[in-house]
């Protein structure tokens, strides 16, 4: 029951759509923007992997965003404070010292980002009868993978765009950013508006120590379910390869051509790796999903596996080839974001089962938590593989580099041999 009433499609899209836009301008647009301003693969990869922290921990405060607060609030807070953490950045990049400034705003973001996460979720939950919940899932995600394509496909297109009218790229950022924080700052004004107001979204700061309890609690059961080595193995080498070439995919296609990269321009990159590669994702990852859905996990596990990690090879031939031929680029990046997309699938479907716990015990009471636990995990394993990646392409050279990643496959290859999933996991069964 909510005091408001407000049709979930007055809200759930533009929720997810905003929940989307601050990863994808933390974690993808910072790395263009600061190859476009002239900063090195080294310390692209090295800042921005860093950046994956707040998400990696927010598991850690969850707790103080139940205890503090209504969760509505959160939301529309946490987007007002990245809006103006965006406007900040815009009015930063003309500046000198804009690497120090921007760093430390970006991660603002984070921060405020991972918050956001947190709250809307469990919104979500509160403000939806189950029935709508299971409805609108696939509205959540869609609008989330918008959110990604039009960030890294149209505004990373409008940055290139604006450079080539402005001859100046802190100019075009700025610009961009700017604009990122109007649509923030306007989405924060509308949530205040036209997000429900259930009854149950109410703070819980009486119950300090219990939740504390609670926690803890969650943390021992989660850590304490049957061969959790191979679990932790499989979360944080599955994207053991994918981690350490997605920072330095947008540098090697912007890259000129004789330092052995693309030398593509960053409106070609908004076309090419933004907007045609995430469709293609966004298709994958949808496809998988039917995949598992109507023969399981288990029995798709090792052709999904394979389909994430074998169209690697396009990377290798782009850089064996270099073409010149914008169609064949977006192809090639088609066919490996595709894959990753599928690939990815099983992945997310391998967190829930972890998140279920040992079934012998019956239904696991914490599966939201440790579902929540996992994606810090995956955070995680996108991190620690992104800090070294940008030196170790400097060292050996594009080409060579993504021979690495294909090598850099064979962890998750040894990961997922351990994994064991149950007959029919994943299956939708039919209905009666």
């Amino acid at each position: 029951m909510t005091t408001v009433r407000s049709s979930p499609w007055a809200w759930v899209p533009s929720l997810y759509l905003v929940q989307g836009l601050p990863y994808v301008l933390v974690m993808s647009l910072s790395v263009v923007m600061y190859k476009n301003l002239g900063l090195g693969n080294t310390e692209i990869a090295l800042y921005t992997s860093w950046l994956y922290l707040p998400w990696v921990i927010k598991p850690l405060w969850s707790p103080l965003i139940e205890l503090l607060g209504r969760k509505r609030g959160w939301i529309v807070a946490m987007q007002g404070l990245v809006g103006a953490a965006l406007a900040a950045l815009a009015l930063a990049l003309p500046q000198p010292g804009f690497v120090q400034a921007t760093l430390a705003l970006f991660w603002l973001m984070a921060f405020a980002s991972a918050s956001h996460d947190i709250a809307a979720d469990g919104f979500y939950l509160l403000a939806l009868p189950r029935h709508q919940q299971a409805a609108f899932v696939g509205v959540r995600s869609t609008f989330y993978k918008l959110a990604n394509i039009g960030a890294q496909g149209g505004l990373v297109f409008l940055a290139g765009w604006l450079q080539a009218e402005s001859g100046s790229f802190q100019s075009a950022w700025a610009q961009v950013f700017g604009l990122a924080a109007a649509l923030l700052l306007l989405a924060a004004l509308y949530h205040q508006l036209r997000l429900p107001k259930p009854v149950a979204d109410q703070p819980q700061g009486a119950a300090l120590a219990p939740v504390a309890r609670e926690s803890l609690q969650v943390f021992r059961s989660f850590f304490a379910q049957p061969r959790i080595a191979v679990v932790l193995a499989f979360l944080l080498l599955y994207r053991f390869p994918e981690a350490q070439l997605l920072k330095l995919a947008s540098p090697f296609l912007l890259d000129e051509r004789s330092a052995g990269g693309l030398g593509l321009s960053t409106q070609a990159l908004g076309l090419a790796y933004g907007t045609v590669g995430l469709v293609a994702l966004m298709l994958g990852g949808l496809l998988g999903g039917w995949l598992i859905s109507r023969h399981g996990l288990r029995r798709l596990l090792w052709p999904l596996v394979l389909a994430m990690h074998l169209p690697n090879l396009a990377f290798v031939a782009l850089a064996q080839m270099q073409p010149e031929s914008l169609a064949l680029i977006s192809a090639a990046l088609a066919i490996e974001q595709f894959g990753y997309g599928l690939g990815f699938t099983a992945y997310l479907v391998a967190m829930m089962l972890f998140a279920e716990g040992d079934g012998d015990k019956g239904e696991n009471r914490y599966k939201t938590a440790h579902y929540a636990l996992c994606t810090g995990f995956m955070a995680l394993g996108m991190m620690l593989p992104g800090l070294w990646s940008g030196w170790l392409q400097a060292q050996l050279g594009y080409l060579h580099f993504f021979l690495w990643v294909l090598l850099a496959t064979l962890p998750s290859l040894a990961a997922t041999a351990l994994l064991r999933v149950p007959e029919g996991f994943g299956r939708q069964e039919p209905s009666a």
